[in-house]
């Protein structure tokens, strides 16, 4: 009987990896544990099925948030019951904000040995409460219940997160004994006689199907007004897309660092200080925003402001249908992709000014029936303040003689510029948004919960499938949280530059009225640590340049020619940061 048990184990967890595989799982990370067993010899078994290792499981469902994020496919989690079950909830969190697919299947004690004083047995149902798209609390393995029930609700529940995103939970309560022995055969043809169709077929067992988009419609009307265009996190092509569409009505264009590109109009969260800025900005009567999550604080109080006291008519452009309107405006939500979008929205006035004998890049009719000439180039005289800026955040980066944040938030844009960049959060992305500028690169960051925790895990997560070099920027209180997750970066599959700016602490603090009695004890927590001694416990190189020139060298060095991974550390005094962002405010307000 009880080899039996170890049998069905095996067979349920055969058959849960053979569906997920068939509806798009190809990657599986898996932590060591004795519970989950079954799930690990299966995946490790499948032909089909990449098993990516990390021995903390809070860094391991990071990691599959990464590899969820740049394929855009669904990543199974395998881990082992109790608390290795509780330290997925932060990547959960995070991918319910931002829509990474994640496939938790968690081992769990039998029914019978919880709350019972039996050994690493917790609730587990339900642990992710609201977090997850759906959750499944499959019963232990038995002949009683059909394959096909199993397929069924595994393919109920994936086909709800295709629609929605997000992660998905399957509680997976395995009896007792969980292995078997080496020379005993799995024998399953009996129970899986009323499955044989799907075994020999290579498709999902069922499939639910329908159109997730209303078609798009032509808008001309609407884009006749004096407008805005928002780019906040999207892929590259969607970015650049989005930048086009801008540019080619002739309308100022705000791209957040998450998005990859950047416009003449950068530097935003600067000059939206500048009386000037907002008082001909206030003139905009329409803001089409694409993709959410926007950095720039000031950004999003100049929104704000634009459409309840200026009645500016606000359209949030996004594939999904999450709610992304963190100040209840009036809103016009377009679920639709921005590409598709995109191109009907110009084809539809390019035959509305052809219509009319004219064109929208070359028209000069003052009295142009189809297209308002005045909604072209309406804001254009803030270019020549927004171009000045750069001078102004070099002569104050030249205060300063060694090396600060605002100067790895400039360079950016020629750090690596071949490779991918992922943001992390706290002060180094609103530096990188205030100062940097970002042309053409494939951008990754965890905004969705904004938090600390997992950034090393889920950038090797995000190279893991690109294949690509990655540069990684991050402060050190997140580099403290997940150390663990350097031991990632000793086989990487391509170059891995890790720049860490060390304040001694949340630096961020600074810029927040936190109380000034309190500040370094409970909130910036000053650490006096530093990074050399971590690299080298995990086998990582190491560099502490002091120069801008010499950061530079260092990561293109080691992008161009080097192997797995590289931390740079950055280390500055604290406070510094806050008093060059009050500097460059100061000196913007005077152009």
């Amino acid at each position: 009987m009880k080899s039996q048990q170890a049998v069905l184990n095996r067979i349920w967890s055969r058959l849960i990896l053979e569906e997920l595989s068939r509806l798009g799982v190809r990657d599986v990370c898996v932590a060591p544990g004795s519970r989950s067993t079954p799930l690990t010899l299966e995946a490790d078994a499948h032909p089909a099925l990449q098993l990516h290792r990390h021995f903390d499981e809070r860094g391991l469902g990071y990691l599959a948030l990464g590899l969820a994020k740049a394929s855009h496919q669904p990543v199974a989690v395998i881990v082992t019951s109790g608390t290795a079950v509780a330290n997925l909830l932060p990547c959960v969190v995070e991918a319910n904000l931002t829509g990474e697919k994640l496939v938790l299947l968690t081992a769990d004690r039998p029914v019978e040995l919880i709350d019972c004083g039996a050994n690493q047995a917790i609730e587990q149902p339900g642990i992710f409460a609201a977090h997850v798209v759906q959750a499944i609390n499959l019963p232990s393995p038995t002949t009683a219940i059909a394959p096909n029930w199993l397929l069924t609700t595994l393919d109920q529940a994936l086909a709800v997160q295709e629609r929605r995103g997000g992660a998905v939970h399957i509680n997976c309560p395995f009896p007792e004994p969980l292995y078997i022995q080496h020379d005993e055969v799995i024998d399953d043809a009996a129970y899986l006689s009323r499955v044989q169709h799907w075994l020999t077929q290579g498709l999902p067992y069922s499939r639910k199907c329908g159109g997730q988009y209303a078609p798009v419609r032509p808008e001309p009307t609407l884009l006749r007004q004096r407008g805005v265009v928002i780019i906040g996190s999207l892929s590259l092509a969607d970015a650049e897309k989005a930048k086009a569409f801008a540019q080619r009505l002739g309308w100022p264009v705000f791209c957040d660092p998450q998005s990859g590109v950047s416009s003449d109009w950068a530097y935003f969260d600067l000059w939206l200080h500048h009386p000037l800025s907002r008082q001909i900005l206030s003139a905009c009567e329409l803001i089409i925003q694409f993709g959410g999550q926007v950095v720039s604080k000031r950004l999003n109080q100049w929104l704000q402001q634009q459409v309840t006291q200026h009645g500016s008519h606000y359209v949030l452009v996004a594939a999904d249908e999450k709610c992304n309107n963190p100040s209840h405006l009036p809103q016009q939500q377009i679920v639709a992709p921005v590409a598709n979008w995109v191109d009907v929205q110009l084809e539809s006035v390019q035959a509305d000014n052809l219509s009319a004998g004219c064109s929208l890049t070359d028209c000069s009719s003052t009295d142009c029936s189809s297209t308002d000439r005045s909604s072209a180039n309406w804001a254009d005289q803030l270019l020549t303040m927004i171009q000045g800026i750069p001078a102004v955040i070099e002569q104050v980066a030249a205060t300063t003689t060694t090396l600060s944040e605002l100067d790895v938030a400039r360079s950016v844009a020629t750090l690596a510029p071949t490779a991918d960049l992922f943001i992390g959060n706290s002060l180094i992305v609103r530096l990188v948004d205030m100062f940097g500028t970002i042309n053409h690169q494939n951008v990754y960051s965890n905004r969705g919960a904004s938090g600390i925790d997992g950034l090393v895990a889920t950038a090797v997560g995000v190279q893991h499938e690109r294949q690509h070099p990655m540069l990684l920027l991050l402060g050190d209180t997140s580099l403290l949280y997940d150390l663990n997750s350097l031991a990632l970066l000793s086989n990487t599959p391509q170059p891995f530059v890790i720049v860490v700016t060390n304040n001694d602490g949340g630096a961020i603090f600074d810029l927040l009225p936190v109380p000034k009695q309190q500040k370094t004890d409970l909130y910036q927590m000053p650490h006096g640590y530093d990074f050399r001694h971590a690299a080298a416990q995990f086998g990582l190189q190491y560099a502490k340049p002091e120069s801008v020139s010499a950061l530079t060298d260092c990561v293109t060095q080691h992008i161009e020619r080097g192997q797995h991974g590289l931390v740079v550390e950055v280390s500055v005094p604290a406070g510094q940061a806050a008093q060059h962002i009050q500097q460059v405010i100061q000196h913007v307000c005077t152009l």
